[in-house]
């Protein structure tokens, strides 16, 4: 594909991705996204979003992208196992757009003990999760170093917003830590996030990092008590950490065990981000459906 200046282009285009694309074809700009099968095609092409077929798992189909684009967007994520990401990196192989921005995650920071974390705390990823993007974004910076490509990275908490919600987790009662030991965490609303994004493509630094949080942290259990409240709900039941330790999966345990509050400023002072929902009261009560999430 040739040359496209007033173009954007997403791989991984889910929720998230929608959002993005109404915020670009809003702003006049042509919008293609990465369809796997003819299903993601139909479901794409259904909101104006012109397709290119192709798999992230397989470097062979990644032809034919769009070189000239002025923003590609990232927002696949690493395959569930392994140390780090062979979708981006073979992606990055291939040809060139002038900037990309990347969806990663909060979690590379690890734990930090509740501290107000900025852009610059150190890094240290504690799931193999969050090691995995913490590759990510090492693979990233020295490609876009040594092609002069625009890269900006946005670190990202939990996500909510309609179909984000845990009402299933919440209904089948499952326990949450007593509140005096529930870790800090942090999250965003769907639209601010996109909103997040479609500015990064526009303001971000090159090599820029942002924290994409609302700024408003709370703790974890003060989230699902919440949450249930706003759907009319019990509360779910409280427990110790120690008896969370023995009774709770191993997914939601790597969650518990890591505490932090994310400092924002950089994102509002420099992409000029204006939140819709600066916090959860403000984005439970702007009216959210019931699908589910857990």
């Amino acid at each position: 594909m040739g040359m496209a200046e007033n173009l954007a282009f997403i791989l991984g285009c889910g929720d998230i991705g929608l959002k993005v694309a109404a915020l670009e074809q809003a702003a006049g700009r042509r919008v293609l996204a990465l369809a796997r099968s003819e299903a993601a095609a139909s479901r794409l092409s259904g909101a104006g979003i012109e397709t290119v077929a192709g798999d992230l798992d397989r470097a062979d189909t990644l032809r034919g992208l769009p070189v000239g684009a002025s923003v590609w967007y990232y927002f696949a994520p690493p395959p569930p196992q392994g140390e780090g990401d062979p979708r981006l990196a073979g992606l990055l192989a291939g040809p060139l757009p002038r900037r990309l921005v990347y969806i990663s995650t909060s979690g590379v920071y690890g734990d930090c003990g509740g501290a107000w974390v900025d852009e610059d705390w150190p890094v240290n990823p504690r799931s193999d999760r969050a090691r995995r993007r913490a590759a990510a974004e090492s693979c990233l910076r020295a490609w876009a170093g040594a092609r002069g490509v625009d890269a900006v990275v946005l670190r990202v908490p939990g996500i909510y917003g309609p179909g984000r919600l845990p009402e299933e987790r919440i209904r089948r009662g499952v326990p949450v830590v007593r509140e005096e030991e529930s870790p800090w965490s942090n999250r965003i609303h769907a639209d601010d996030l996109a909103q997040a994004c479609f500015l990064a493509a526009r303001r971000g630094r090159a090599g820029g990092v942002y924290n994409a949080s609302d700024g408003n942290p709370s703790t974890m259990t003060d989230y699902f008590f919440q949450v249930a409240d706003h759907l009319g709900l019990p509360r779910p039941p409280t427990i110790a950490m120690e008896e969370a330790r023995r009774v709770l999966g191993p997914g939601i345990l790597s969650f518990l065990e890591e505490s932090k509050r994310l400092d924002n400023r950089r994102m509002l002072r420099e992409l000029g981000v204006v939140l819709r929902y600066p916090d959860l009261a403000g984005g439970l009560a702007a009216g959210l459906d019931n699908q589910l999430c857990v």
